[in-house]
């Protein structure tokens, strides 16, 4: 061998541990990271809307100025510092899927409250190190406001809110100021009521946690180029929960509200005589697959309209969602194809369903 071929191995080996070297330093964990890292895939294949009882994205980072401006929709918010506190925020099944982020792979928050839960007994415990900057950069990713931010937006006049729920019976009935109405179900006949400039900000509310309505349009905001996208995930019912109802609301008469069923009346059915009425789900099939009451038949709301004239008139029809936003624009629906159908109403109502057949209805505040 010579010497020139002797050096080029020499040469060739050295890069080659250089090489080696950078890979173990790249896959090496720091001394404070916890132990089982999770990627972008992995919380996107356990994110839906609603959240299910099972799993729980948690926000390490503090509420102001990071979460209430910007989070991983669904996520609750238990900044580390905090964590002592609101332990109460936890599931109370230590099985349950908790995933943890923060601000980034600089971030220590999020594998500090990680190791917390894991000791507290929680057995299925990850991070998502990458954290929220990873997340929006995620193609068709868009980020959940608090409502302290909307209003702090409003204020300023720096972005346009939309009502993505039915404009009847509930826009009508109640929005938030400055909020227009593109009822998700009608966004592309009226998505001309979007702004020119793609880069306005624009914030998408609706029912709440459990209503998926801003959520839809938001991803198709999206796909029409908007670039600076978000969503009010707890929507109207927290907004008047923190500033009350706005007051370009429309007055809803003494006790009733125009096209739904009485809840103690709706409750009697279903325990006494549930066959007598036929209940529609207007919630999407993956909703309804998760639980849903046993005599309901799924109609999704975007596919009602075909199936109007095949409703019955000799029984009472009682459409049901899970917050009255999909129910209520399906009586009016109703009312519009087929005004002579009269027994026609909604359940005004928060319902939640279980897997096992089990539901809580509650009044809406």
């Amino acid at each position: 061998m010579n010497t020139r071929t002797a050096k080029k191995i020499l040469a060739v080996l050295a890069i080659g541990v250089m090489l080696l070297a950078g890979a173990v330093s790249a896959g090496a964990k720091e001394p404070w990271m916890f132990h089982d890292i999770v990627d972008a895939d992995f919380v996107i294949a356990h994110m839906t809307v609603p959240m299910p009882d099972n799993v729980m994205i948690i926000d390490a980072r503090p509420y102001k100025p990071k979460y209430f401006k910007g989070h991983i929709p669904g996520a609750v918010n238990i900044p580390y510092t905090e964590f002592d506190k609101k332990t109460d925020l936890l599931p109370k099944d230590k099985n349950a899927l908790l995933i943890f982020y923060c601000g980034g792979l600089e971030c220590k928050l999020s594998h500090k409250s990680a190791k917390k839960a894991e000791a507290l007994g929680y057995k299925n415990v990850k991070v998502f190190a990458k954290g929220f900057p990873e997340w929006m950069a995620q193609p068709g990713a868009y980020a959940s406001v608090s409502a302290e931010y909307v209003a702090a937006q409003i204020a300023e006049n720096k972005t346009l809110l939309v009502d993505a729920r039915p404009q009847k019976p509930k826009y009508d009935k109640g929005h938030i100021p400055t909020a227009i109405s593109i009822p998700d179900s009608q966004f592309d006949e009226l998505s001309g009521k979007l702004p020119r400039l793609l880069e306005t900000p624009i914030i998408f509310y609706c029912g709440g946690l459990d209503c998926r309505l801003s959520h839809k349009s938001a991803a198709k905001a999206l796909v029409m180029g908007y670039k600076d996208v978000s969503v009010f995930a707890m929507g109207y019912p927290e907004w008047k929960k923190q500033f009350g109802a706005a007051a370009d609301t429309v007055a809803v008469k003494a006790g009733e509200v125009e096209g739904s069923i009485d809840l103690d009346r709706f409750k009697t059915i279903l325990n006494d005589n549930p066959e007598s009425i036929m209940l529609v789900d207007t919630r999407d099939p993956d909703e309804f697959a998760k639980g849903h009451f046993n005599t309901a038949v799924n109609i999704p709301v975007e596919n009602l309209e075909n199936k109007i004239p095949e409703l019955p008139a000799d029984k009472p029809v009682v459409f049901v969602c899970s917050t009255g936003a999909r129910s209520g624009e399906a009586y009016y629906m109703v009312k519009d194809v087929r005004p002579a159908l009269e027994d026609v109403f909604y359940v005004e109502a928060q319902i939640s369903f279980k897997t096992d057949g089990t539901y809580t209805i509650k009044a809406p505040k």
